[in-house]
């Protein structure tokens, strides 16, 4: 077993890192995650959402491990249960439910407001690897805990992408609503 561990500091409000985590699959920094489907999403009585999404990647397979599981494509399920409680606090849990009879990963993200910085946002990611029945164990677990740290460093990619394009989209709303009220105006002083 190898525990991979990492932490990254957004300069953005909880609520936009929130968005961007919503709307980050897929991305072009990332392409790995082909396909993102909501199997259930219900809000509590105490207002916590909880969301449980099925994730299709090409990603995260080791060459050797293809080889070891015989698997033409590295294509790997992941199933992710999410929960946001109102206290600004997100935690994602996923685990791969491919190939689960010789590697297991189990990853915990968090997103909170920063202790000392309520305005950015604090990203803790823990990935624990686990390789079941094959020679080379810590070795190939410390392989994957590279390849990890590589796609959370491209995720952190994704999310600033992510928030630069939603601020995009409210620039251009912002400005494409203020052009709609001018319009009346102006035909109005025209008729």
């Amino acid at each position: 077993m190898k525990t991979w561990t990492s932490e990254h500091v957004f300069d953005h409000s909880w609520e936009t890192v929130m968005t961007a985590v919503m709307q980050k699959s897929p991305n072009p920094m990332n392409p790995g995650v082909v396909g993102v489907n909501v199997l259930n999403r219900l809000v509590d009585p105490s207002g916590k959402l909880h969301g449980h999404r099925l994730l299709s990647t090409e990603r995260g397979l080791l060459s050797i491990v293809k080889r070891l599981t015989a698997a033409a494509r590295s294509k790997n399920n992941v199933q992710e249960h999410s929960v946001d409680p109102v206290e600004k606090a997100m935690e994602l849990k996923s685990t791969n439910i491919s190939f689960t009879s010789m590697v297991s990963v189990d990853e915990t993200l968090m997103y909170k407001p920063h202790p000392q910085d309520p305005e950015t946002t604090i990203w803790t990611q823990e990935a624990i690897i686990t390789l079941k029945g094959v020679s080379l164990q810590s070795h190939l677990e410390r392989l994957m805990a590279s390849t990890i740290s590589s796609s959370a460093s491209k995720d952190g990619e994704a999310m600033e992408w992510g928030i630069h394009k939603l601020n995009a989209e409210i620039e251009e709303l912002t400005a494409s609503a203020r052009g709609s009220t001018r319009t009346p105006v102006a035909a109005a002083a025209f008729a």
